[in-house]
């Protein structure tokens, strides 16, 4: 079984305070006009923006929580997309270049703003989830600022945004944030238990532990052989030196055959470089990590750590080709180039 789209998932949490300040601002009557709704990749952001928009399109909760039971008509149009008082933005398909856009393009955020200044078509709220808002590129951030310098009444915006450094600094100031952090043990556990029932209490340990707090990260590891791809990452990192030329380019084919292999290969790759070094710098180091760190200085694990972030971000923001990323990346962890 696997979640569902966030659009259509009834269930969140680990989120509490979050949805308590959202619900003060309801029964307070001081709803403000923009939420940026911040954390990593996969912790449930978009999950709780939909709950939220649900909630304000369905009227106000009678219970302290802004749930909705999946029979209920607003959740019913809203998992499918038919609700009239709402509008998701996000990045498109390209069917040109038969890939989705880098960005989110200036013409879809100019849809928000004749959106949100309608009349109700139900008499409540109008709602607009940007999902993925760091996407927008210069032009449609500009766009969506008329907007939030001019705020229709009864008119809900909700950006959902992994990075928010990445947007204009006049777009944060415009909006109430609310920050996701990763989720504990025990909702975790709770979650993959529902979520990965014929995986082992194991194999849901260790797919929690490499999502570091993030169901929708432990998720897609899940699908995509994430479990396969942390063994091989390990292994890798318990012999650096036994890497080749070779051995990088049988490693690049066989990640690049799914779609999600060289995401899940590098975001991995980075978090176990990531998690050596600091366990070496607090003296807490295993006697694998100690001998991975020690072949080189920690300042120069620093420089490597942000060029295969960088390689990574290149790779997927630019479409290049991912096997001799992969290949490149290899290259800079072992100082072998290929």
């Amino acid at each position: 079984m696997s979640a569902p789209e966030p659009r259509a998932n009834p269930l969140l949490l680990g989120h509490e305070a979050a949805e308590a300040t959202i619900l003060d601002a309801m029964f307070a009557g001081r709803m403000h006009h923009a939420w940026l709704i911040t954390g990593p990749e996969g912790v449930g952001k978009a999950t709780l923006a939909y709950r939220f928009a649900r909630r304000l399109l369905a009227g106000r909760p009678e219970g302290p929580s802004l749930a909705l039971e999946p029979g209920h008509p607003t959740f019913r149009r809203v998992a499918v997309g038919s609700h009239a008082d709402m509008l998701t933005i996000e990045r498109a398909y390209d069917p040109k270049r038969k890939r989705m856009r880098t960005s989110i393009a200036v013409d879809d955020v100019r849809r928000v703003v004749p959106f949100m200044h309608l009349t109700p078509a139900e008499g409540g709220w109008r709602v607009v989830v940007i999902d993925g808002a760091e996407d927008m590129n210069p032009a449609s951030a500009n766009a969506l600022l008329k907007v939030l310098e001019e705020p229709p009444p009864r008119a809900v915006l909700l950006l959902v945004c992994s990075s928010p450094g990445r947007l204009l600094p006049t777009i944060r100031s415009r909006c109430r944030r609310l920050r996701l952090g990763p989720l504990d043990d025990t909702a975790m556990g709770t979650l993959l238990r529902q979520y990965l029932p014929n995986l082992s209490d194991d194999e849901r340990a260790r797919l929690a532990t490499l999502a570091e707090g993030a169901p929708g990260r432990a998720l897609m590891m899940a699908e995509d052989e994430g479990l396969a791809i942390a063994a091989l990452v390990d292994n890798l990192l318990a012999d650096i030196a036994a890497v080749r030329a070779s051995k990088a380019y049988e490693i690049a084919d066989q990640l690049v055959r799914s779609d999600t292999g060289f995401s899940t290969f590098m975001d991995l790759l980075r978090a176990g470089v990531s998690s050596a070094v600091r366990a070496a710098a607090r003296g807490q180091a295993d006697p694998e990590q100690e001998r991975m760190v020690a072949l080189r200085p920690i300042d120069a694990w620093g420089e490597l750590w942000h060029g295969l972030t960088k390689l990574q971000d290149d790779t997927e923001r630019f479409a290049l080709d991912k096997r001799q990323a992969i290949v490149a990346g290899l290259g800079m962890l072992t100082g072998h180039t290929p």
